[in-house]
């Protein structure tokens, strides 16, 4: 019997990914319906949606190397899909952080900025984001043209790095989990050298 095409199993797959990509912000919202986000439950909100959005930021940048090592070129349906995944997190970190953080209060969000390095590098990289997130649709792929929409999504390894620089700056004491995000990232990066994407292109 002959074996289903990797795009028809692609097909399966993306429903499956959407869904998985979605659980933690419905598990975020079982746990405040139950009254179980903990003693700061503001504090449990951020971290857990900043979190999943770097995740899913490197997931993002996993898919190129995967195509690559797995010849499977299908697979690269899935990184719009992953990276506006991961735009949404970064907008629900920065919704809960403005509205129930400071309640909308313009003087100590820019207050909050200035004060703290975490902060400016982590509005730098959702600022990063925003451009990738407008133009992630096939009618910007096809205004831009490809190459010039190709180098503007360069600027996901920008915010990658900046992502990271964030959580490691707001961990300040414990940084054991952004250092294993930090060398993610790093083997992510260095796969991306020319010599070593030419060797498994």
């Amino acid at each position: 019997m002959k074996a289903p095409s990797p795009d028809i199993t692609l097909r399966y797959i993306k429903p499956f990914v959407f869904v998985l990509c979605l659980l933690p912000a419905v598990f975020l919202c079982g746990q405040a319906l139950m009254d179980q986000l903990g003693a700061n439950p503001v504090e449990t909100i951020l971290h857990s949606t900043g979190e999943w959005a770097l995740r899913l930021l490197l997931l993002t940048l996993c898919v190129t190397p995967l195509r690559r090592g797995w010849r499977w070129h299908g697979l690269i349906r899935l990184r719009r899909m992953l990276g506006l995944y991961a735009f949404f997190y970064a907008v629900l970190h920065l919704c809960v952080w403005v509205v129930f953080e400071h309640f909308f209060d313009v003087h100590a969000l820019l207050n909050d900025i200035l004060k703290h390095p975490y902060i400016m590098v982590g509005m730098a990289a959702f600022l990063l984001m925003l451009p990738l997130a407008i133009t992630s649709n096939q009618y910007m792929l096809k205004r831009l043209g490809g190459a010039q929409w190709q180098q503007l999504h360069r600027l996901v390894y920008l915010v990658a790095i900046a992502a990271v620089i964030h959580f490691w700056w707001k961990m300040k004491l414990d940084i054991s989990e952004p250092l294993i995000y930090a060398v993610i990232l790093g083997i992510l990066l260095m796969l991306r050298h020319p010599a070593i994407a030419k060797r498994y292109g």
